[in-house]
């Protein structure tokens, strides 16, 4: 069971952007209706997702030659995203997150999924093997999709209460995974 508390809460840390962006542009969007939430939440699942597994498969081709301090890599980058979104949650700026037409939803995808390619590449760098990160991936993937979907369809209620703090609580749990890799 604490094995799939960490999974969960590793994908829940990790798609927090998406949901405070998705909360955002329900207040946004032209329409709502399931069919385009469905296919938003589709496209920003299989963005974060291919990007954890393109990071991690990156940084498993570069450890054989960046050797001990893979881990300080690692932990450094994911400081970074964990503190970036800490402070971007903390400083509760109200972007406009316009998730309207193929493009913006692919440029949004792809916006809040560079953490998870740095997060993939800390990973790897940590020595997490495809056996490891397999599971962790297909959380992802889940909670991306369901995270977009209750972010756009709670949008108009809840935008400016909740995106916030989910930043806030991701970033530090990122910066709580990063500090375990040193910890190894």
């Amino acid at each position: 069971m604490t094995v799939l508390f960490s999974v969960v809460l590793f994908a829940l840390s990790l798609c927090a952007d998406c949901f405070a962006v998705s909360l955002c542009s329900g207040t946004t969007m032209a329409r709502v209706d399931w069919k385009d939430t469905l296919i938003v939440a589709a496209a920003f699942a299989i963005i974060q997702t291919g990007f954890l597994m393109v990071g991690w498969a990156f940084g498993s081709a570069i450890v054989p030659y960046i050797g001990k301090v893979a881990p300080w890599i690692g932990f450094l980058l994911l400081l970074y995203v964990g503190g970036s979104m800490f402070l971007e949650g903390v400083r509760g700026k109200d972007e406009v997150r316009n998730l309207n037409g193929l493009r913006n939803i692919i440029l949004g995808g792809i916006a809040t999924s560079i953490d998870a390619l740095a997060v993939g590449i800390s990973m790897s760098l940590s020595g997490d093997s495809f056996a490891e990160i397999a599971p962790k991936a297909i959380a992802v993937f889940i909670v991306t999709f369901l995270s977009v979907v209750l972010g756009i369809m709670g949008g108009k209620a809840l935008a400016g209460k909740v995106g916030h703090i989910a930043e806030i609580i991701g970033g530090l749990v990122l910066i709580g995974i990063g500090i375990s890799i040193l910890l190894k």
